[in-house]
């Protein structure tokens, strides 16, 4: 039994020889998927594949700061989430609370919310809001907890952010549509300040975005993985970056 963990990790290591550091994506985007499949295909309940969600998510960013990743934005919450029955999302709820005091805990991320906190209930939106503000000057992994996202309500926010903010100013909407660009609706994204993602991963074999971070992926490349999000390993991660590397990004060309 313990010759497959002898070989993994000497695999692990050659591989890891192999990633040059400036091929290490600054920052990269992942939807968390599969945990509910997880508990289903091990025959226990919903919270628990939830549950080993949240201690993968916790290891994954050991990882990164490890092999020396700058941004990690995770998916953990989406808005047609909130559609699911009020046991699993209360369930989920706590989980992603306990997660992120774990977080806070560990003192080496900084944690930024991504999505509409106005949907969640106010007690995770307070404690997100305070981790964020605990957090903020640590220098370490800059975490982006998505919950509570939809990458088209984004968007929305962000031109009605833009607008109000002329309307303050005084300008006519004539003169807003004139002058808009891209940069001007970047600034008013969930993630303003920060790079787009260099890399996206998505567990559990889906090969979609579900509406994540759609206008800063627009030139990110995409990685696609079988593995259930609980089993997704630290061999996983590093094939994704190999992949990374040997890539040549064109950013539209």
């Amino acid at each position: 039994m313990r010759l497959p963990a002898v070989v993994y990790r000497l695999y692990e290591r050659k591989l890891q020889r192999t990633l040059a550091q400036e091929r290490i994506p600054g920052h990269i985007g992942v939807v968390v998927d599969g945990n509910r499949r997880w508990a289903k295909l091990a025959g226990t309940p919903t919270r628990e594949g939830h549950q080993a969600g949240a201690e993968k998510i916790l290891e994954f960013l050991g990882w990164c700061d490890e092999l020396g990743v700058k941004v990690v934005t995770l998916y953990m919450l989406s808005t047609d989430n909130m559609n699911r029955s009020g046991e699993e999302l209360e369930q989920l709820m706590g989980i992603i609370a306990n997660t992120l005091d774990r977080l806070g805990e560990g003192k080496n991320v900084r944690v930024s919310p991504v999505g509409a906190l106005e949907t969640l209930p106010e007690y995770l939106s307070d404690k997100v809001c305070q981790l964020a503000e605990q957090t903020k000057g640590v220098d370490g992994v800059h975490v982006n907890v998505a919950i509570g996202y939809g990458g088209r309500q984004e968007i929305v926010d962000a031109v009605k952010g833009l607008l109000y903010t002329a309307a303050r100013d005084g300008r006519d909407l004539n003169s807003v549509a004139d002058a808009l660009d891209v940069d001007d609706i970047s600034r008013y994204l969930y993630t303003r300040g920060l790079p787009d993602p260099d890399l996206v991963i998505r567990t559990s074999g889906e090969q979609r975005l579900s509406g994540f971070l759609m206008w800063q992926s627009a030139y990110s490349e995409f990685y696609f993985c079988e593995a259930l999000w609980p089993d997704f390993r630290r061999l996983d991660f590093l094939r994704a970056l190999r992949d990374y590397a040997s890539r040549q990004r064109r950013f539209g060309a």
